[in-house]
């Protein structure tokens, strides 16, 4: 089940999710059970997201006669990570979704000014006619997700939702005010930044918590 605030905002309510959030906000929790675990969760986070994939009629014959059928339009949607971390959470969805195509796009967090620095591109050549999932598991202060997207909106897409295990309200509310059009699906809605920029609770930083670089 999900929680809405809004047709924007979706935010997951399942006693599963509440129970491997836990996990992966334990300090405690060790990088390999973090990344099974991110996995996993990232297989229910699956659900909400894909609930705005698109589809289209096609004929086909089932063994027994022919019919309507809806599936995914060609080409098949992209899903894209915002490395490092969104690796973690697109790696799932590709297991969900195998026939989509993904795409990387890098970017780190200045930790001195905290603006986003976009440093890599890899993306399918016909973006402009893929519906795009967009995906990082915090969602901070926004910076990273609307640059993201802006990249994205520049090379023509139209259709983007945004995936994240973890949001703040002012990453959601940066975000929407980029680009208000963009759903968020998360698997929880924190409480605040702290002083640092990090989410609170929170699970402190992804990435380094996926990979063990802490």
């Amino acid at each position: 089940m999900t929680a809405s605030d809004s047709p924007r905002l979706v935010v997951m309510d399942h006693p599963l999710v509440t129970h491997k959030l836990s996990i992966l906000r334990d300090r405690d929790t060790p990088s390999h059970a973090f990344r099974q675990t991110l996995h996993e969760l990232s297989w229910l986070l699956a659900h909400p997201t894909f609930d705005a994939l698109r589809l289209v009629d096609r004929a086909i014959e089932t063994p027994l006669e022919p019919m309507t059928a809806q599936a995914m339009p060609l080409p098949y949607p992209c899903l894209v990570s915002i490395l490092r971390a969104g690796n973690g959470l697109i790696d799932g969805f590709s297991q969900v979704c195998p026939e989509a195509s993904v795409g990387h796009l890098g970017m780190y967090r200045d930790h001195d000014t905290m603006v986003p620095v976009s440093y890599y591109t890899s993306l399918p050549s016909d973006m402009a006619d893929r519906q795009v999932i967009l995906g990082d598991p915090m969602l901070a202060t926004g910076g990273s997700a609307v640059m993201a997207a802006s990249k994205l909106r520049e090379m023509g897409v139209r259709d983007i939702i945004f995936s994240c295990l973890v949001a703040a309200p002012e990453g959601v509310a940066a975000l929407h005010g980029a680009h208000p059009d963009i759903p968020v699906v998360t698997a929880a809605m924190d409480r605040e930044l702290n002083d640092k920029a990090y989410i609170l609770p929170g699970l402190g930083d992804a990435g380094d918590r996926i990979y063990g670089t802490e």
